[in-house]
């Protein structure tokens, strides 16, 4: 089926204006032809090794025949159960392309330890792992990559029969691949001139994707069919979809909201990362707020003035009501995202392929663990108060007044400045905790037009992490960390799984507080009781908004 981008806001007079410069600049054409002057001088540089992106249907193709081989050998040995070990643009392209293709794949993304631990439990004598990572060096995949082959081996197997259950996609003579090598480890190479958050048609979408069984070359073919159309001028809908997108956010409707239809699964997370740490640096940015439906809290009526709604799917959303609509099937829509946001990039003025403020949080976390040393306590801090299950953490000058979690949520609320927004970051477990989705919504009706955002960490660390501090200074932050009940070790490095996750939190509370940014920090000493506490308060500022 055709792309077609639509909605009231393609035809306004600053979208027409932006388009017309665009062609005058030869954009399309340009862009198509990985021109890296299109951003200015300083992105130039990087620009240049960062739009290999741009010929992926085509040139991904050499794939095909790889992953059919190895699909084929695995399944082959009963190899049939995939886990993905992979942060960002590696791990969030494979999970919409799966759950789109209704196909099955465990994408760990976390230092959660209940989190990791049921990934190393589930079917492990079906498990083949795939380690994403470009250079090998996130700390994440590698405390991922080292607990698989710890599991492994427990299990009795030898280091010939462990080397054939861990698939590696990585680029070109990253320290991963030496690695790999010398453990004896497929490995699939990718394009090393795309960037993390432009991979969604390189190896490291298509290799998990393709072992859970998805027909991986029609996703090629998708996006190949919508390729010529990007080079043109007129009925070019990624320049188009660009356009609205920067255009938009230059005259103040910089938070775009971002709903599925259903038929694409999940393509919010995806895009949230794309878009978010692409353009949220310099104090500008577009903030993607991803809602659970074209009628939740923040995209229906309640959506305010600085806000796009967009809905997205394959099909059938013109009768759906929103600012922009974007259909078209998914190889197309991952293709025309980030050509549109490479676009956008260019009329923002800011460089879509750079992530400055991405680093600050790991070395922050890097310099807590080697601060409190093997066995050191972690700077958790002396709560404010606690309630119940709930420990409160904040600056005084936040919590004047609060005595208990509702009145201290309703403080970190009325410190959202207008136009600006809250975001939620989860440092739970993404299986277990389930409810606490639930908190954006609930909280986006008690703001009543402000928007809120909600992240599993640490997996928005490599993703709206990066506007959370390099964007507009307009955010307002909850943090939300839990008691582990049971840790696990990370195999040959001096700390756990739980130890890391603290210490993530608290590296990008330190990023945060530093730039003097309302933040509440919700330590949940009994995750399920805390939970329902916070849930609780939560549905409490709702009612009273609502009334």
């Amino acid at each position: 089926m055709d792309v077609t981008v639509s909605g009231d806001l393609v035809h306004s007079a600053a979208v027409a204006e932006v388009i017309t410069a665009c062609v005058v600049d030869k954009v399309p054409a340009r862009l198509t032809a990985s021109d890296a002057t299109l951003w200015g001088p300083d992105a130039e540089s990087l620009a240049a090794i960062r739009l290999g992106w741009v010929d992926l249907p085509a040139s991904s193709r050499a794939l095909l025949p790889q992953l059919a081989e190895l699909r084929e050998r695995l399944a082959a040995e009963g190899l049939d159960h995939v886990v993905l070990a992979g942060m960002g643009g590696s791990s969030l392209a494979p999970e919409v392309i799966t759950a789109t293709y209704g196909k099955s794949l465990t994408v760990l993304d976390t230092t959660d330890p209940a989190q990791v631990r049921r990934a190393l439990g589930e079917d492990l004598e079906r498990t083949v792992v795939v380690v994403s990572s470009k250079s090998g060096g996130t700390v994440e995949t590698d405390s991922h990559r080292r607990a698989f082959e710890q599991a492994f081996l427990d299990e009795g197997l030898t280091n010939d029969q462990l080397a054939g259950r861990i698939v590696v996609v990585t680029d070109p003579g990253s320290p991963l691949e030496n690695t790999a090598r010398n453990a004896g480890y497929t490995i699939v190479l990718a394009d090393p001139n795309v960037g993390g958050r432009y991979s969604a048609l390189t190896a490291f979408g298509l290799v998990p994707s393709a072992l859970a069984g998805v027909d991986v070359e029609r996703l090629l073919d998708e996006a190949a069919a919508l390729a010529p159309t990007l080079a043109g001028d007129r009925d070019n809908p990624g320049l188009l979809l660009g356009a609205v997108l920067g255009a938009a956010a230059n005259h103040g409707r910089d938070k775009l909201v971002l709903a599925n239809s259903g038929d694409i699964v999940g393509f919010g997370d995806w895009a949230e990362q794309l878009i978010a740490e692409s353009t949220g640096k310099q104090g500008r940015g577009i903030l993607p707020v991803v809602v659970e439906s074209p009628t939740a809290p923040g995209f229906d009526h309640a959506s305010g003035p600085d806000a796009v709604r967009a809905v997205i799917g394959a099909e059938d959303i013109e009768r759906l009501a929103a600012d922009l609509r974007v259909s078209g099937p998914l190889g197309a829509q991952l293709l025309l995202w980030e050509y549109a946001t490479a676009v956008a990039g260019r009329v923002l003025g800011i460089d879509p392929f750079d992530q400055p403020n991405v680093q600050e949080s790991k070395d922050n976390t890097g310099a807590l663990l080697e601060r409190a040393g093997d066995d050191g306590p972690l700077p958790v801090g002396t709560p404010a108060f606690v309630d119940g299950a709930v420990e409160v953490h904040g600056d005084a000058g936040l919590l004047a007044g609060a005595s208990d979690l509702t009145g201290a949520l309703r403080a970190l609320l009325a410190a959202v400045p207008d136009n600006g927004y809250l975001a939620v970051m989860a440092y739970l477990d993404r299986l277990g905790d389930t409810d606490a989705p639930e908190l954006r919504p609930l909280l986006a009706e008690a703001l009543d037009g402000e928007q809120v955002t909600f992240g599993w960490a640490p997996r928005f660390l490599h993703s709206t992490g990066q506007f959370h501090k390099g964007g507009p200074a307009v955010g307002a932050f909850l943090q939300i960390t839990g008691a582990n009940t049971e840790d696990l070790d990370v195999p040959a490095k001096p700390y756990s799984f739980g130890r890391l996750q603290l210490a993530q939190a608290l590296g990008d509370l330190g990023a945060i507080t530093s730039r003097e940014r309302p933040v509440l920090r919700l330590h949940l000493t009994d995750r399920a009781a805390g939970l329902g506490q916070l849930l609780d308060a939560a549905r409490a500022l709702a009612d009273g908004a609502a009334r």
